[in-house]
């Protein structure tokens, strides 16, 4: 066995069949990186947008107590939520994008694999409670005060936390059964599950097993309920008497709908073919796992913010009071 040196990085013999990891190291997108200053420009003026975009909505919603509503607090949780997915991994993404390869420690890697799908699985969640709250309002309107209360707001949002807590913390420590005897190099910008997993040298079948279940367990019920609730608002919309409300209903859930699917299209999409994709391209699987997370956060509060009039309202009447 021998020591393999990189830069920071050491991977050490322990015994005759596995090796104690210090440190992965990331390398970016893998054949792009001749390109990968470039692509850094509009990653970094997504990144730019979804920070103060959701910062904004976060803001309004916060100062303005006439907006202490369920719909509005689920866009600060959800505005807060794409705040801490986006810089769990486009800070260090843009550092590899500016001075190549970057060294992560084994403990900041799986810190960084546990909030990136514990944040991911939250957003799911948060998409999942929004559209219950759309079903209700246009569904039910007349219980809507009495089901969607302050205390069941908080409840949700403990709730969510638990459910991201519960689901990976076992992948997590899945994680600590493989041993490391080979390399330290992930062909990425960031660290993940099976990104991780690909490095040992024992059998990983099982964290890929329990990780491909409980994203269909959790986020693809969440994507099936979804779609069941915007299903049944665009049955009632289609009941309105009045043309100008079918056709407002119908342009704020197509905007919502096109989002949605994105975000759950790049998801499942780079979770499959991690899995199953032998013949993807490695640099077409890291820029969709990139994206999956920087769209929805870029783009979601032009949707779920800008279209609610309410809060574009108050954030044009931030921008222009007087200095």
């Amino acid at each position: 066995m021998h020591l393999k040196d990189l830069g920071h990085l050491s991977v050490r013999p322990c015994n005759s069949t596995s090796t104690h990891l210090s440190a992965f190291l990331l390398t970016g997108v893998p054949g792009l990186e001749d390109f990968q200053i470039w692509i850094s420009i509009p990653f970094s003026f997504m990144y730019l947008l979804a920070v103060i975009g959701n910062g904004l909505v976060m803001a309004v919603v916060a100062w303005d107590r006439n907006l202490h509503e369920p719909m509005y607090l689920f866009l600060a949780m959800l505005a807060l939520n794409d705040v801490l997915l986006c810089t769990v991994t486009v800070p260090k993404m843009l550092i590899i994008f500016w001075q190549g390869p970057s060294p992560s420690t084994y403990p900041a890697c799986l810190t960084q694999m546990f909030f990136v799908h514990a944040l991911f699985l939250s957003e799911s969640a948060v998409l999942l409670v929004m559209a219950f709250d759309r079903y209700v309002a246009i569904c039910a309107p007349l219980h809507y005060a009495t089901l969607l209360t302050g205390s069941l707001i908080s409840k949700v949002g403990l709730a969510l936390l638990a459910r991201s807590v519960a689901v990976v913390t076992p992948g997590v420590l899945l994680i600590f059964r493989l041993h490391f005897c080979r390399s330290n190099v992930i062909h990425h910008t960031y660290c993940e599950n099976m990104g991780i997993a690909k490095l040992a040298c024992n059998s990983y079948a099982l964290n890929s097993i329990y990780g491909l279940t409980a994203a269909l367990l959790t986020t693809g019920l969440d994507f099936v309920l979804i779609s069941l609730s915007y299903w049944l608002i665009l049955r009632t919309v289609f009941q309105l008497p009045s043309k100008k409300a079918r056709t407002k209903a119908f342009g704020t859930c197509g905007a919502h709908i096109c989002v949605i699917l994105i975000f759950y299209t790049l998801a499942f999409f780079s979770f499959f073919t991690h899995r199953f994709g032998n013949h993807v391209p490695r640099h077409v699987l890291i820029l969709l796992a990139n994206l999956y997370l920087l769209v929805p956060p870029t783009m979601n509060p032009i949707v779920y913010g800008v279209k609610t009039k309410e809060i574009r309202m108050r954030v044009l009447g931030l921008c222009n009071q007087p200095k």
